[in-house]
């Protein structure tokens, strides 16, 4: 059966019931659907890929199965999952972006389910079976995914070629010490012919004698002797029977040794649970009925306890009130305050005006340097006084010295004419 077989009878299996109404073996069909899973990721080079450029560990061979392979980081499995999802993606010709940690789970579910029917695949699980990162759901999504890629690659399945197994004869050492099976077989099968030959006339003398009591009490055999006898013989009688590997009949006993250990181990394990179950049962009667008493006896002081609370849900309400109001207050105290800091500061200023005599320095100063701008200026004012009567007299002189000349001339013109 293929992987994609695999799945699709896992899909099947998911239909029709829950895990515990399936056989034995639907539930660990997963584990050979990741298996399958990690040779294609393989085949696509998913190391260097995604493993070098995303800096992650490489797969195990049942990453996928369940999270308790990753106990420490339940997280790192869902992001494994979509970061390989959108490679296959990609892989499989269609655009589709690398997801991000802080990426919402539930779009990257849905994007990736949605190229996954886009591709031909059957989802018919609710999304939030992708969710946790593992199971048989992510499994199948994968694969078919992987399907998918190898397709566009036109990667082709091609029938495994098995290396013809020649039957060599095993050369075992034997051991002197060691008889197999075989050996003893022979050995009762074909007589000894060197055996001597029992001398009954010899065995008729012994029977007639009469076994003394004494010899029969003591032996008269020495004991080292004995023991070097025992110690010769001894590995003779060893047999070894080499047990065949591969030998179905063997499995079956042990399966059978198995079964038969695990149900009396069972069996005494359900007795030891039915005893526990019957004291724990004892245990959780003894709580309830100490707990009834205990609320019957402590019922007043319940009632008493809740009025309490509702008179401290008084009190807080009434403080928070109070507080509200005190708030305001010392906001309007803080405000007046700012305020007569400002006209304090007014009046100091005022009154160190008021006392201080060097306004009065500066306006004396101020006077007397204005008179002596007024003197300089008086001065001025009679220098340019002066120079303008100059000028106006200088003036004059010319008029009069002109109208003269002027007169001259008509008066010498009249008496040549």
């Amino acid at each position: 059966m293929s992987a994609a077989q695999v799945v699709q009878s896992m899909a099947d299996d998911g239909r029709r019931g829950e895990d515990d109404e399936r056989g034995p073996g639907a539930q660990h069909q997963m584990f050979v659907v990741m298996e399958d899973l990690l040779d294609k990721l393989k085949l696509l080079d998913y190391e260097e890929q995604v493993l070098v450029k995303h800096n992650m560990k490489p797969l195990s061979r049942h990453y996928f199965v369940a999270s308790p392979y990753t106990a420490n980081n339940p997280g790192e499995q869902f992001y494994m999952f979509s970061v390989i999802a959108a490679w296959l993606i990609t892989l499989c010709g269609r655009p589709f972006e690398t997801p991000q940690e802080h990426d919402d789970p539930n779009a990257t579910v849905s994007n990736v389910l949605s190229q996954l029917r886009a591709l031909g695949g059957l989802v018919d699980f609710p999304p939030s079976k992708l969710k946790s990162g593992s199971g048989e759901h992510v499994c199948y999504v994968l694969d078919r995914l992987a399907e998918e890629a190898l397709k566009s690659r036109d990667f082709i399945w091609k029938k495994p070629l098995y290396p013809s197994e020649e039957l060599e004869e095993e050369s075992v050492m034997e051991d002197d010490a060691e008889l197999t099976l075989s050996k003893v077989e022979e050995m009762t099968e074909e007589p000894d012919e060197e055996e001597d030959v029992i001398d009954l006339e010899e065995l008729k003398t012994r029977s007639n004698q009469r076994a003394r009591p004494e010899m029969i009490l003591e032996s008269v055999t020495d004991s080292a002797e004995w023991n070097l006898e025992v110690e010769r013989v001894l590995p003779q009688l060893k047999v070894t029977i080499r047990s065949d590997v591969k030998d179905w009949r063997i499995h079956v006993s042990q399966m059978h040794q198995h079964q038969d250990g695990i149900k009396t181990s069972l069996k005494e394990a359900k007795g030891y649970l039915d005893k526990l179950l019957e004291e724990i049962s004892k245990t959780q009667e003894k709580v309830g009925s100490r707990e009834k008493y205990i609320n019957s006896q402590l019922e007043h002081l319940i009632t008493d306890y809740r009025n309490a609370q509702s008179k401290l849900s008084e009190a807080k309400e009434l403080y928070q009130q109070g507080s509200g109001g005190v708030t305001e207050r010392t906001r309007t105290l803080a405000e007046i305050s700012e305020e007569l800091e400002k006209v304090k500061q007014e009046m100091e200023e005022k009154g160190s005006s008021m006392s201080d005599g060097a306004p009065v320095v500066k306006i004396r100063q101020s006077l007397t340097k204005l008179k002596q701008e007024i003197q300089q200026m008086d001065v001025r004012m009679g220098v340019v006084e002066h120079t303008l009567l100059q000028a106006k007299l200088k003036e004059k002189n010319n008029m009069t010295r002109d109208m003269h000349a002027t007169h001259i001339t008509e008066t010498s013109t009249h008496t040549y004419l």
